[in-house]
C-alpha cells in the first residue's frame, strides 16, 4: 500500500514587518525553524486550522487570514510527504508564549531577508519559488 501525502497548514504571522518562527523539537526536521501550524483535521477549514494551531502553539490571536501559497514537500530522510498550505495572517493580540515546549524550543520574530538556518522544508521550497509573504500581503 502506498502512503498518500498528508495536508499541513503553516501560518505566517506578520507583525511590524517581521514573521514568527519556532525552532522544532521532537518531530521530523528537529532543529529547523518553521511557522506555527500543523495537520488539517477532518472537516476543518484552512482558516479554522490556522487559528487553532496558532492559539495552541503560541497563545496569540491572528487577523486578516488569507491564502499565501502551497508547496509540495517530500521529506526524503523521514519518508514523509506533505502538501503544505501556507496561510498569511496579521498579529492581532496576546503575548507570544511557548505553549508546547515538548514540540518547540522557542519562538522569535525575524525579518524575511534575515531568516535563521536551518529552515523547515516548506519555507525552503517557498524561497526557491520566489515567494515573499511581505509582498503578498
Amino acid at each position: 500500500m502506498v502512503d498518500r501525502p498528508k495536508v499541513g497548514i503553516g501560518v505566517i504571522v506578520i507583525h511590524n514587518n517581521k514573521i514568527l518562527l519556532g525552532k522544532r523539537k521532537n518531530a521530523h526536521s528537529e532543529g529547523c525553524w518553521s511557522y506555527p501550524g500543523g495537520h488539517l483535521e477532518f472537516g476543518e477549514s484552512w482558516e479554522e486550522c490556522s487559528r487553532r494551531e496558532v492559539r495552541e502553539e503560541v497563545g496569540i490571536e491572528i487577523k486578516s487570514l488569507r491564502f499565501g501559497t502551497v508547496t509540495n514537500d517530500i521529506f526524503e530522510n523521514e519518508q514523509k510527504h506533505y502538501i503544505t498550505i501556507c496561510m498569511l495572517s496579521d498579529f492581532d493580540s496576546g503575548e507570544v508564549t511557548l505553549l508546547e515546549p515538548d514540540k518547540c524550543e522557542e519562538w522569535k520574530w525575524f525579518e524575511w531577508d534575515k531568516l535563521p538556518l536551518p529552515l523547515f522544508l516548506p519555507t525552503i521550497n517557498q524561497l526557491k519559488a520566489g515567494f515573499n509573504p511581505l509582498k503578498s500581503s
